[in-house]
Formats: structure tokens, C-alpha cells, sequence
């Protein structure tokens, strides 16, 4: 490891554009696209801002610990999906799942109701076909101004990485399920 010295000067010009919603991607095959987008909501809801969370693969029933952690501080998160699509016993249904979720955080996000609207998971009834990837960028180019969209997912498509104005790409260097260690409660749900 190198030692650096600390900056003793500020390293960026202060913005001085609009503050207007953003579209902001979190994808690639590391851990922590979900997780990164879950902090944003619960930022966004210590600031009294509303916020609603669409997980388009989980069951609705589901309480993994983010569920769990969100109910505690009233952020509303809401499962469209029915599970891993390799465990459904009837991929259409599955699809028709999604295109029912996705009319679901459509009118979320085009409502203005609130300030930030999170699609956990979305990339994947994308590149499967269930959702229309066109209807998923109009929502996305005619949402009120103030609105924030997170999407997450694997495989995000190029136009919406196009459209978004933050794209993260979690890259995995090392992980343990690799390893042979199983997923941990707690960590990884």
C-alpha cells in the first residue's frame, strides 16, 4: 500500500446546475447494487422523504432483513415477483407478475408522489422480455422532475445506463459463496 497525503485543498468545483431528480443505475456482477440502493432510501427517508420500494423478484410475502429494517422506519417496500425465475413452476406467470409490478411502479414514479422510487432487481424482467424496455424509459423520460429512480439488476440494459445520470457498476473481486460459504442471513438477505 502506498501512503498518500490527505487533500489540504478542495478537489471539485462546487455544482452549479439544477437540482432536479436523477436516474441512477447500480449493476454489474459485485455484491451490494441492492444494498446501495436500500441506503439511499433509508438517506432519503431521514429526510422525511417519501419513498417506495419495488423488488420485481421477490415474493410478496417475503421478509428478508431489509424488509424487516424498512418496516421499522416506515419505508413501504413491496415484493412483484415470485421468486428465482430457475424455482417458478410457470414462467408465464412469472412474466405476467412483473408486467403487473412494473404498471404498479410505473404510476409510482410518474405519480410525483414520491421523492425517490427504487427498482430493486429490475434489469432482470427486462432482458427476459416480461417488461418492455421502451415503457421503462418513457416512464423514466416523462417522470416529474423531482423524482429519483434507482435501478438495480445485473445486465442493465445500454439505454437506460443512455438515459441514467449515475451508473455504478459493482464489479466482484472476491466472493464467498465462490469459496464454497453459503449465503448469510443477515449479510446476503
Amino acid at each position: 500500500m502506498q501512503i498518500e497525503q490527505p487533500p489540504t485543498e478542495k478537489p471539485y468545483e462546487k455544482s452549479e446546475g439544477e437540482r432536479r431528480g436523477l436516474i441512477i443505475v447500480n449493476t454489474g456482477d459485485g455484491k451490494g447494487k441492492s444494498t446501495a440502493a436500500f441506503g439511499l432510501a433509508m438517506r432519503a427517508s431521514g429526510r422525511d422523504k417519501a419513498v417506495k420500494i419495488f423488488q420485481f423478484m421477490k415474493v410478496p410475502s417475503a421478509r428478508f432483513g431489509e424488509h424487516r429494517s424498512l418496516e421499522k422506519l416506515g419505508v413501504p417496500i413491496e415484493g412483484l415477483g415470485d421468486g428465482f425465475s430457475w424455482k417458478s413452476k410457470d414462467l408465464d406467470h412469472s412474466a405476467q407478475l412483473a408486467r403487473d409490478g412494473w404498471q404498479k411502479a410505473r404510476a409510482a414514479i410518474l405519480s410525483g408522489d414520491y421523492f425517490l422510487v427504487v427498482l430493486d432487481e429490475v434489469t432482470y424482467p427486462l432482458i427476459y422480455g416480461w417488461v418492455e424496455l421502451e415503457e421503462v424509459l418513457q416512464a423514466l423520460r416523462d417522470r416529474p422532475s423531482p423524482v429519483h429512480v434507482v435501478l438495480t439488476g445485473r445486465r442493465c440494459p445500454q439505454e437506460i445506463i443512455d438515459l441514467a445520470d449515475t451508473v455504478t457498476e459493482m464489479a466482484m473481486v472476491k466472493h464467498a459463496f465462490t469459496q464454497g460459504v453459503p449465503a448469510q442471513r443477515g449479510i446476503e438477505d
